[in-house]
């Protein structure tokens, strides 16, 4: 099992930046295929970004190619989010994921652990 804790939300300006972290703690976290989610006031949770657990392949949704960036560093048991040039349709709450499969998955189902989630929001 792992414990995922999110941060480095908060709020900023459009056109801005920002850099969320998620810590994981308990089973090793190189075996996890780790994934970033997003849900909007009165929407449903949707992928943001996946990155497999070598940290070799990644992939984004459409509307933040070019914007946004995931990284991981095994060693220190982290997963980020870069978020650049943010618009206000960022604005959501923004959770990491933590999936058994390796491989990662742009489904929810794909994913076993989730953090609590960290509040981002993007002023007009």
């Amino acid at each position: 099992q792992v414990v995922l804790v999110e941060s480095g939300g908060g709020l900023v300006e459009t056109g801005g930046s920002l850099k969320l972290s998620c810590a994981a703690s308990g089973r090793s976290f190189s075996t996890y295929a780790m994934g970033w989610f997003r849900q909007a006031p009165g929407k449903e949770r949707e992928f943001v970004a996946r990155i497999v657990r070598s940290g070799l392949v990644k992939s984004y949704t459409d509307s933040v190619k070019g914007r946004f960036a995931i990284s991981r560093d095994n060693a220190k048991s982290s997963l980020y989010l870069q978020m650049n040039s943010l618009k206000p349709e960022d604005t959501a709450v923004y959770y990491c994921a933590a999936g058994n499969d390796g491989t990662g998955s742009r489904s929810q189902d794909g994913y076993d652990y989730w953090g609590q989630g960290t509040q981002v929001t993007v002023s007009s």
